[in-house]
């Protein structure tokens, strides 16, 4: 699934992953949640920290 992606994720992309709308995509950029950084107005997401996210939320929801 991941590998279809490039490696910096635009916001779109990173809806599309974690399947969630671009609302809650910016609630999790905005609580630092989710680790990306700016170019300007457009947030880039690295792949790698989806991947990382969905790992933490897994664990945190296991415990």
């Amino acid at each position: 699934m991941f590998e279809e992606y490039p490696e910096i994720l635009s916001v779109e992309e990173a809806c599309e992953l974690l399947r969630i709308g671009r609302s809650n995509l910016y609630d999790l950029l905005g609580a630092n949640k989710l680790k990306a950084f700016r170019n300007g107005r457009i947030w880039r997401i690295p792949k790698q920290a989806v991947k990382d996210y969905i790992l933490e939320q897994a664990r945190m929801n296991k415990g």
